[in-house]
């Protein structure tokens, strides 16, 4: 039926994101564990790096032929993926996890609402701010911040802004090679940066394990599928869906690193799922384009 195509051409992506949410917090987990050995800078470039090297083995992007205008669109996508991911981490060295997720999240929040055209968005929007004020760690309410800790977490919530505005545009252009190349580009961006931080700890051979993990759960698989997402969703309900993410760090702290939640933050979860569940039902679906090229 017409009706229900429709309906899965929706859920599909939608149900990716999900699952590429789940996969980024439970490798965030692991990789808190890589921060004693090579540090912040050196887990970022370790994770990008292998990443990288998995997904071009697999997606094989040499094949395509790319202009110089191909390049730019790719080159500005895989500066704002590494960037992101870069100060997100480095932030996580002096600001709690709960608190760098909420900063980081202002990028496509805003994105959400300024790319808002109806009055039901702006709704979903609210109660997904309510959630996230209410997930805030009630011991760190009024505790003051680290200032540079706060600030490269939320200038990473400008990179993600960035990264959904050019992933759309490079995913559109290039397909499935863009996630590898994207990568690439964000790995020889982020690797001598690490590289100089952690110096030749970053090559030892028994952090290649958890690295690989790492790079599996947080880049390698959840950025095929946001890509996935990105290509068939609008901007504004990834946006907001992506209020989930805060949601799954804390499920992810209970079950891995086993964070008890208090109530307020329960409820701050179920009102970002709300959120997240209502802009689902509500989405329109993009206009009719052509596949991207694979």
């Amino acid at each position: 039926m017409p009706g229900s195509k429709s309906v899965s051409h929706i859920l599909l992506p939608i149900a990716l994101l999900v699952i590429a949410m789940c996969s980024i917090q439970g490798g965030a987990a692991l990789a808190k564990s890589l921060f004693p050995l090579v540090g912040a800078e050196g887990t970022t470039a370790l994770r990008l790096s292998l990443a990288a090297i998995i997904l071009c083995l697999v997606m094989r992007p040499w094949r395509k032929r790319l202009n110089t205008a191909a390049w730019r669109s790719l080159v500005a996508y895989g500066s704002a993926l590494g960037a992101m991911n870069l100060m997100f981490y480095m932030s996580l060295k002096t600001v709690p996890l709960g608190i760098a997720v909420a900063l980081e999240f202002t990028g496509p929040l805003v994105l959400a609402l300024f790319s808002s055209r109806r009055a039901i968005d702006f709704i979903w929007i609210a109660l997904a701010v309510f959630g996230l004020v209410l997930l805030l760690p009630s011991e760190q309410a009024t505790a003051q911040l680290d200032p540079l800790g706060a600030g490269l977490a939320l200038s990473a919530g400008v990179c993600w802004a960035l990264y959904i505005i050019f992933g759309q545009k490079a995913g559109a252009e290039h397909g499935s090679h863009t996630v590898a190349l994207g990568t690439l580009i964000a790995a020889l961006i982020v690797f001598p940066i690490g590289a100089v931080q952690a110096s030749s700890s970053l090559f030892h051979w028994a952090l290649l394990p958890v690295a690989l993990a790492v790079a599996i759960l947080s880049s390698a698989l959840p950025y095929s599928l946001e890509m996935f997402a990105l290509t068939r969703l609008p901007a504004r309900t990834f946006s907001t869906l992506m209020s989930l993410e805060p949601a799954v760090a804390a499920l992810s702290g209970l079950l891995f690193l086993h964070e008890q939640l208090i109530a307020t933050q329960w409820l701050a979860v179920g009102a970002i799922i709300l959120a997240a569940a209502g802009t689902a039902t509500t989405v329109k679906p993009k206009p009719s384009v052509a596949k991207p090229a694979v």
